[in-house]
This record gives C-alpha cells, structure tokens and sequence, in this order.
C-alpha cells in the first residue's frame, strides 16, 4: 500500500541529501542512496523527498515506550541490572526476512506510531521513571536520525544515558554526528558474508564493519556486538571462527559479544529455531579466537549469561534471565578477587530493576 507523503507537523527537513539533475532527490543517510521523485518514500518509509527536499516524516512519533533491563538490549557491561527508557518509530533501512520486530520496522501504516512525544518528555519520563539509560531500539535509529538526536540531548541535559540497537548501515559524515550523541551501541552483525547481507537483508556487509570500527576506535562509545545465528544461513563454524577472528584483530578482545537464538518469523519461517548446543559452539569459538567476553541469548544458559574475570575466570555478574544473581565488582569496576578492571561502564553498585517490563504511555507530554 502507497502511502501518500504530506506535510504534516511530524515533518521535518534533513541534511544529508542532494538534488540530481534529472529532478530527483538523493539521500545520503546511509548506502542505499535512495533517488527519489517528488512525494516518493525511500525504502525506510519514513524518509521521502517533499518540496524538493529529503524530510523525516516521523518526528516526535513512536511504536511505543517501554521500561526494560539494560540486558535486553542486549547490553551486559553497561551498567548492569538498570533501567532503559526504550522507544522506536516504523521504518528501516534493510529488509531482513527474519525480522523479529517486522510489525515496526516493515510497516505502511503510520497508525502503527500511537505514541508520540516531544524529546524533552521522553527525557523527563526517563527521570522520573528512575531510568539510567534512553535506548533507541525497535527499529533502527539511523533512520530517524533527527529525532534520536534531539532526544538524545535533551536527555543529555538530565544526564541521561543514550543507547542505540543498530544494524550499522549509515554513511561517514551522518555516521559521526549519529553516533557523537551516543553513549553505548549495540551493533546487530547480521552475518559475515556479503551474500547473507544482499540475499537475505537486501543490504551491505562492508559499511557496517566500517561503523563497528569507526565506534571502537574513533569515539567513547561503548559498544557490543550481536549476532542472531541463522540455522544453516549464517552458523557454520568456519563463519563464526571468520568474524569473531576479524572482532579480535580489528576491534580488540574486549568487545563482548551475543550470540542469540533465532526463531521463525516474518518471511523466514522454513527454518528451525536455533538450538542451543549452536549457540554453545559459537561462544567456544569466539572464545578460544580470544573474545574474553561472549554471551548466548534468547535461551537459558547460565554460563552463556555470565560475566567473568578474563584475568582469574572469578565470575563477576552472574545471571538468570534478566536478573542479576551475583555480583564480584568493586566501585571501580575491578574483579573483586584479582583486582583486574572489566571492560565496560558501571556503577558502584548493580541495578535492581530486575526483568521487569513496564509500558508506559507518553501521549500526553509534549
């Protein structure tokens, strides 16, 4: 279904464009380099050209709002057990067929975004709901790119933290501004082969390696990698030895890693879910490539939960689902038993949010 683009007041110019001397509008957000005619939407829905521009037609709008575990994200060395303000709008820059939120991020029906809030309410929500952290998940928040940014400092200004849940697919110049007003990243590494991006996600592999290592070396964010391990697309052990060896030459040991279970969704449902002994395999590997933290996901495994000390194996957070069990850090992030700090960013002390889930409704902040 064509939905018509029109001027609203959820509408807002962009930067990262430039006109084509056939009369048409390119984007230069991320690869894709969208050409588009007058009233036409990219491929991401939410941006188009109008009156001779790139706009994104979602300002101030979202999917929904909801108070998780900074472990869903999935984040496990960015203060643990606390609690993120999370929010998305509709939209996204590829087209994976497994998509496990494709209700947002592949719809045409902009009455999906029932929520809507002006950044300094999502800021103010996150404080007075004790949150330590705003993330920008759902869907990707490279293509409301304007909006994450306003949000992310106006929570900024109540020293509230800013996540983005990101596949990475962005251009340099937006890449830099994007990622400038963020203080944590979960990169979603799809897979390591560019025929898994073009076939399966209908995108790119090499500019998201680019973002991974534009991150981990280029600014102070705090980032992680997940991978969603695919039965017989993406999981064959000569892959994951591939990437998780690029992860250690080219990005450090010290970037944790998730390997998580897939299940059938969307436009990919001929194939099983994950089994759990995949999972358990791809963290040996990563492990004995030399990734000193790697985690199993969307399954119950203790030990593929667990964080411990790379220098004396002492486990320093342990967890069950969403909760934190044990704790063997000091104030300054140090194992408790040998002293040697771990990776990441924490607080004194562990959060307590817990796995709670709490939907909360902004609608009526502005």
């Amino acid at each position: 279904m064509d939905v018509p683009l029109v001027r609203d007041r959820h509408v807002v110019p962009t930067r990262f464009w430039h006109r084509l001397e056939d009369g048409r509008v390119q984007c230069d957000l991320c690869p894709r380099f969208c050409r588009l005619r007058e009233g036409q939407r990219g491929l991401c829905f939410v941006r188009g050209a109008l009156g001779g521009e790139i706009v994104l037609a979602t300002w101030g709008r979202s999917s929904g709002f909801c108070v998780d575990p900074i472990e869903k994200k999935p984040l496990n060395h960015f203060y643990p057990g606390s609690a993120v303000l999370s929010f998305g709008t509709a939209g996204c820059n590829l087209a994976c067929r497994f998509c496990q939120n494709w209700d947002i991020s592949k719809s045409r029906d902009t009455d999906r975004l029932a929520d809507e809030a002006s950044p300094e309410a999502i800021a103010a929500a996150a404080a007075e709901l004790g949150c330590r952290s705003v993330a920008f998940t759902y869907n990707d928040p490279v293509v409301f790119h304007e909006y994450a940014l306003a949000v992310a400092r106006a929570c900024h200004e109540r020293g509230i933290l800013t996540v983005a849940v990101t596949a990475g697919l962005i251009c340099p110049e937006p890449r830099a501004e994007l990622f400038a007003a963020m203080d944590a990243a979960n990169v979603d590494l799809k897979a390591f082969t560019e025929r898994f991006y073009r076939e399966v996600c209908g995108g790119v592999l090499t500019p998201v390696l680019d973002t991974l290592v534009f991150l981990r070396h280029e600014t102070g964010v705090w980032v992680e990698i997940t991978n969603l391990l695919i039965p017989g697309l993406n999981d064959s052990p000569a892959e994951i030895d591939a990437m998780t060896r690029w992860i250690v030459a080219e990005l450090g040991p010290d970037v944790p890693v998730h390997f998580t279970a897939f299940h059938p969704d969307w436009k990919l449902t001929d194939r099983p879910a994950t089994p759990r002994s995949t999972l358990r395999e791809a963290r040996a590997i990563a492990r004995g490539n030399g990734v000193r933290h790697c985690y199993t996901g969307n399954v119950d495994d203790a030990e593929g939960a667990t964080t411990c000390c790379a220098g004396c194996g002492a486990v320093l957070v342990a967890r069950r689902g969403y909760r934190l069990t044990a704790w063997g850090l000091d104030a300054a992030g140090r194992c408790t038993a040998c002293g040697i700090p771990c990776p990441g960013r924490f607080d004194p002390a562990p959060g307590t949010w817990g796995p709670r889930r709490l939907p909360v409704r902004l609608g009526s902040r502005r």
